[in-house]
């Protein structure tokens, strides 16, 4: 039996009614067919799954009777906060989709040397909002109870300066750090453009601490290293 699982940004309470926003009404009714008496698990992105009922569906409304909440289980137990530099075509997207899969706390657009994507600043809202639509079809599909935060695009260096995490690492498939023993509670994680991040990129990341870390000796695309590596960082210390 198909589970339901829609996006809403309406408050959430035990017992009451809800008028479903348009997009989600038209997913529901449209799209996947559903029927007055189906069940359908609805979410806001305050960590609960909120069990529900639809009781009407018309031309343009769909209400849903609302049951009771439960704690989302599929949140992972380590932060990581992804500063992806930014790249062209469907690649970011891909990636910021996968990341959000696989458990990404946050994540943080950056312009380095080798981007080559022009984001005028009356594109910018739009791109974000695009962005922002992936990442909430992204947990709908696996189950998140909370939404990573995405914040606006920054420039490389005032991420490397000021983010903080217990552990900072920076893809590097030339050399390698050893990750620790010891679960750290956060993790900030650096992944360059298309191009690859230069030298004095790198180097200005060590000197704030971050560590150079090396998945192996193929030189993997900016869409699928971000992937890889929140794979085997929650391997060791989340929850995969």
């Amino acid at each position: 039996m198909r589970q339901i699982r829609l996006f809403t940004q309406q408050v959430l309470t035990a017992h009451s009614s809800i008028e479903l926003e348009a997009d989600p009404a038209h997913h529901l009714a449209r799209v996947l067919r559903a029927r007055v008496s189906d069940k359908v698990l609805l979410f806001n992105g305050d960590g609960l799954d909120w069990q529900g009922e639809v009781s009407l569906i018309e031309k343009r409304r769909v209400i849903v009777q609302i049951e009771t909440g439960r704690p989302s289980v599929a949140e992972s137990p380590l932060s990581t906060h992804l500063g992806l530099s930014l790249s062209k075509g469907e690649r970011f997207d891909w990636a910021i989709q996968k990341a959000t899969e696989l458990g990404v706390t946050l994540i943080t657009p950056l312009l380095s040397e080798r981007v080559d994507v022009k984001l005028p600043q009356d594109r910018l809202a739009k791109k974000l909002m695009h962005w922002q639509h992936i990442i909430i079809a992204a947990c709908e599909q696996c189950g998140r109870g909370y939404i990573p935060r995405l914040n606006k695009p920054i420039a490389l260096d005032h991420w490397t300066k000021t983010v903080e995490a217990d552990l900072k690492l920076v893809l590097h498939h030339h050399q390698v750090a050893p990750l620790p023993d010891a679960a750290p509670g956060s993790v900030a994680l650096l992944v360059g453009p298309e191009g690859g991040l230069t030298e004095a990129e790198v180097d200005a990341a060590s000197a704030h601490g971050f560590k150079r870390f090396r998945m192996g000796p193929r030189v993997l695309r900016t869409e699928t290293a971000p992937a890889a590596a929140l794979s085997i960082l929650g391997s060791r210390w989340g929850d995969l």
